[in-house]
C-alpha cells in the first residue's frame, strides 16, 4: 500500500510554485547587471558623468538615490532578496531604474532587458509598485491641494512668464499652432 501511495504521490503535478513546463529558464546575470549600473552612474568614478545622468533621468542622483530609498523602506518589493532558489534577486537601483525608463521614455518591458538583466513581467512589476509608492510615500507632501502660500508663489511665477491669473499647466487645447504638421492637423 505505500509503495502505491507513493507512486502516486510522486505523479502528481504540483498545485502551485516552481517553474512553468515548457516554459525556457533564462540566466539573467542580475548581479552583473547591477554592477554595471553603478558603475555608470553611482560609484566614485563613474563610467558616465552626472550630466549623462541628468539628461538621461532627468533629475540629479542625490534626487533618485532619495527615491530610490524612500522606496525601499516603504516597500519590501524594492529591497534585494533572494528567490525561493536563494538566487540574489535584482537590486533596488536596478527596480527603480526599469520603472523610470519605462515611464519617462515609453519604452516596452522587454527592452527593459537588454540593459538590467530584468524579465518583462518584473519589470511590469516595477513600474506598478513605483506608482503605488511614489503615490503613498511622496503623496501627502507633493500631491496635495495648493494652501494659500502655494498660490501666491505659482501667480508669481506665472505672472512674470506672461500667463496672468494661471495656476495650474496649461494644455494648449485652445491655442492655434501656426506651424502645426500635417500629419498631426486636427489631433491637438
Amino acid at each position: 500500500d505505500h509503495g502505491m501511495i507513493l507512486a502516486m504521490h510522486l505523479n502528481k503535478k504540483p498545485k502551485h510554485g516552481g517553474s512553468v513546463v515548457g516554459r525556457q529558464k533564462l540566466w539573467r546575470d542580475r548581479i552583473d547587471a547591477h554592477n554595471r549600473l553603478m558603475r555608470n552612474y553611482f560609484a566614485e568614478n563613474t563610467t558616465y558623468p552626472e550630466s549623462y545622468f541628468w539628461r538621461h533621468f532627468r533629475m540629479s542622483i542625490e534626487l533618485f538615490k532619495r527615491i530610490a530609498e524612500k522606496l525601499a523602506s516603504h516597500d519590501r518589493f524594492f529591497q534585494q532578496r533572494r528567490n525561493a532558489a536563494g538566487e540574489l534577486g535584482h537590486s533596488t537601483f536596478q527596480k527603480v531604474t526599469a520603472a523610470l525608463l519605462m515611464l519617462a521614455y515609453g519604452i516596452p518591458a522587454d527592452l527593459v532587458d537588454d540593459h538590467l538583466a530584468m524579465g518583462e513581467n518584473q519589470a511590469i512589476m516595477c513600474v506598478k509598485r513605483f506608482a503605488v509608492g511614489i503615490v503613498q510615500v511622496f503623496g501627502p507632501e507633493y500631491l496635495r491641494a495648493p494652501n494659500a502660500e502655494d498660490t501666491a508663489r505659482l501667480l508669481e511665477m506665472n505672472k512674470a512668464r506672461g500667463f496672468l491669473d494661471m495656476l495650474g499647466s496649461i494644455d494648449c487645447m485652445n491655442w492655434s499652432w501656426k506651424n502645426c504638421p500635417k500629419a498631426w492637423h486636427g489631433r491637438f
